[in-house]
């Protein structure tokens, strides 16, 4: 099964490749840019797997830009909180 299928998975492996990237000394803005590219690319290219992700790309699609870097941001708090 695909970490794309199942939310908490899904949220473990964004919490693995956060922790690599900030172990590699990669800055929190960096970070924030990057959830927000890769949140524009899943909204626009990848079908949603689970109920979560429907949401998130609901939300994604509604959403101005200024709205979506939130959402970023929220997804990045989300997967650090444990």
């Amino acid at each position: 099964m695909s970490v794309l299928h199942n939310w908490e998975q899904w949220k473990q492996f964004l919490d693995g490749k956060l922790e690599q990237a900030k172990q590699g000394g990669v800055s929190e803005n960096v970070i924030s840019d990057v959830a927000y590219q890769v949140g524009d690319y899943l909204a626009k290219e990848v079908d949603p797997k689970n109920e979560q992700e429907r949401v998130l790309s609901d939300l994604w699609n509604v959403a101005d830009e200024k709205e979506q870097e939130a959402i970023a941001n929220m997804m990045v708090k989300l997967v650090q909180s444990k």
